[in-house]
């Protein structure tokens, strides 16, 4: 007689998921393969991710892979390799793309709201702060602000509001009468001249208006043909609506004499 051997036909009768292992002459036992649970006839796919995430951080997702294998990947606003994961603060790189005068806070994932610093106004995205400051940060306008601030003129960094009309610094750079105004002492009339008090004049509002009076106190005529703006019949408004705290730049291509 020999012995029967139990696993010998259809895997014993155990799933195909399992390992059929003989004990005594026609018996045996059925032992689920790694990665599945059962009692060895029935055997089902470990599923990790079911308990506790399948060790993946809170705030990763849990993928199934195949039998007790999974990945994890952390979700959208966090980074890190899906067991440990971080919060992606948008404001910790470059202010959240927000302006330098703005203040960014982190509101929920992926947003962040951008709001201008006290005594700046703005979308968040540009912030201005009076219009004295902003003639130094760009380009255009700095050469008319060196100008002021070596005469000492400051009117425009007072409360406003002010209009002003500014030669665009390249015009201030070539113009050879500079010199000569400022060697005769009337740098300061001329300068003035481009201010206008007490107005927050937009290029719209300009457009509705044929004279303003100057802080030099002389008129500067706003005549308005062929959508432009042109001031004393020669000067014309190229550059606006550059809006400060206190008032508003326009850049024009020409000088202003009184």
């Amino acid at each position: 007689c020999s012995a029967v051997d139990a696993c010998e036909s259809s895997n014993g009768g155990c799933s195909a998921k399992a390992e059929c292992r003989r004990t005594t002459p026609g018996n045996r036992t059925c032992v689920c393969s790694a990665g599945y649970t059962g009692d060895g006839i029935v055997c089902l796919e470990i599923n990790p991710c079911l308990v506790n995430n399948g060790g993946c951080d809170r705030n990763a997702e849990c993928t199934q892979t195949g039998p007790n294998q999974a990945v994890c990947n952390c979700l959208k606003g966090y980074s890190g390799d899906g067991k440990t994961c971080t919060y992606i603060s948008l404001c910790s790189q470059n202010n959240g793309g927000c302006s330098e005068f703005a203040i960014c806070n982190d509101t929920e994932l992926t947003e962040r709201t951008c709001t201008c610093k006290p005594n700046y106004i703005g979308d968040g995205f540009t912030c201005r702060g009076n219009i004295f400051q902003e003639l130094l940060r760009n380009s255009n306008t700095s050469r008319f602000y060196f100008h002021l601030e070596a005469l000492s003129i400051r009117d425009v960094a007072g409360p406003g509001p002010f209009t002003l009309f500014v030669p665009r610094t390249d015009v201030l750079n070539s113009d050879p009468r500079v010199k000569d105004w400022i060697a005769k002492g009337v740098m300061a009339q001329v300068l003035r001249y481009h201010m206008v008090g007490c107005a927050n004049l937009l290029y719209k509002d300009l457009t509705a208006i044929t004279n303003i009076t100057s802080l030099h106190g002389d008129l500067i005529h706003i005549s308005y043909s062929q959508n432009s703006l042109v001031l004393n019949n020669k000067a014309e408004i190229i550059l606006s609506d550059a809006v400060g705290t206190n008032g508003v730049i326009h850049v024009i291509n020409q000088i202003l004499v009184p």
